[in-house]
């Protein structure tokens, strides 16, 4: 017997409303019209890239770093406005953001 028979049981006149599951889905990011820049760089000797020029919220930001570095099994961070991706990615990066709707500028070799 789980729980909500126990509860029907001790109170059979409550009627239950069932509670439909939104899932989150990619439309809750707000998309920008300026393209976010998308460059590579060396740091101690190690390719980085790194993404910058989103205007959303940090938080929309963060959501899209962490999409980003499960997609590509990454290591990466978010620091002052920027996704660091471990790795140079840009072309796979692009990929992605151009398949979820966002305008992606090229920058350096």
């Amino acid at each position: 017997m789980d729980l909500k028979d126990q509860l029907k049981n001790l109170f059979p006149d409550h009627e239950y409303i069932e509670e439909e599951k939104t899932e989150t889905t990619n439309n809750d990011i707000w998309m920008q019209e300026d393209p976010i820049i998308c460059k590579y760089e060396k740091r101690k000797g190690k390719p980085i890239t790194i993404l910058e020029g989103y205007t959303g919220a940090d938080e929309d930001f963060k959501k899209l770093a962490k999409e980003i570095k499960t997609t590509l099994s990454v290591g990466g961070s978010f620091k002052n406005e920027q996704i660091i991706i471990q790795g140079d990615y840009r072309d796979k990066i692009m990929d992605i953001l151009t398949s979820k709707g966002f305008k992606v500028k090229r920058v350096g070799g």
